[in-house]
């Protein structure tokens, strides 16, 4: 058990763990933001939680509801700390999160920054803590002067408040998306696939030869651009095979309606 503790985690200790950060609730008010606490961290695969001197004790049964279902293992294995000395000994830096200016000099950096800084501070066998203040007041200087940095996120000036699942939330994100690769954007096929381009072609002969019957390309001076840009138009468009199916059972019932 580190100095200082109070109560380690059951189960595997938390301190053997060295490929994520330790996120340290420094004095935490209310057991409901704890478990939202560990439910963010869990969302994004991290489980090494330290909690400092939490107001209403431990263990907390508002945390346990609230950290719903899986999440409850973080719980489970969250040290707890008489201080925030206690808590950080055994790592070797410090991030401190805070929205408030400071009297003191420090790297200020995004919640991005950081937690690539994290990544490479791990990668290279440091153990990394970031501390998380009181729902009230936010971390006192005492605990910034511990950090090595500050993590600053972009809010709006008038209102920078988080509560501090959010805080967790936004840094377990930034630290998932800097290991993750992951695309920017897919488009996900329900039950087709794109349609290959002789269907396409195919459809756009349909139609052609439908709008050419009702007379849409007039005047005959400038039927073949018309036409040039219907094609483009369709070879343009990231159809499926379904949508393709569907264009060509439009057409069939407005010429099946015009004929009856």
């Amino acid at each position: 058990m580190l100095p200082g503790a109070i109560v380690s985690g059951a189960g595997i200790p938390g301190n053997l763990v060295s490929d994520q950060p330790i996120f340290v609730l420094v004095r935490p008010q209310m057991g409901e933001n704890i478990g939202a606490a560990a439910r963010a961290m869990l969302n994004f695969g991290l489980t090494r939680m330290r909690l400092v001197d939490p107001r209403d004790g431990w263990p907390n049964p508002r945390a346990v509801a609230m950290a719903s279902g899986a999440a409850g293992r973080v719980l489970d294995h969250a040290g707890i700390f008489a201080t925030t000395d206690a808590a950080v000994a055994d790592t070797a830096f410090v991030f401190a999160t805070t929205a408030r200016g400071r009297d003191l000099t420090k790297p200020v950096m995004t919640p991005e920054r950081a937690m690539h800084h994290a990544r490479a501070l791990i990668a290279s066998g440091q153990r990394v803590a970031v501390l998380f203040g009181p729902e009230r007041t936010g971390l006192e200087n005492d605990d910034v002067a511990r950090a090595s940095a500050i993590i600053s996120v972009p809010v709006n000036p008038d209102f920078p408040s988080l509560n501090v699942g959010q805080a967790v939330l936004l840094l377990a994100y930034e630290w998932m998306r800097q290991g993750a690769d992951v695309p920017a954007e897919v488009t996900v096929l329900a039950g087709t696939e794109y349609a290959p381009l002789h269907e396409v072609a195919k459809l756009g002969d349909h139609y052609e030869e439908r709008l050419d019957e009702a007379g849409f390309f007039f005047p005959p001076t400038k039927a073949e651009g018309m036409k040039q840009n219907l094609r483009n138009l369709w070879s343009r468009m990231p159809l499926t095979r379904a949508d393709v199916q569907t264009l060509h059972g439009v057409l069939r019932q407005i010429v099946r309606k015009r004929d009856n």
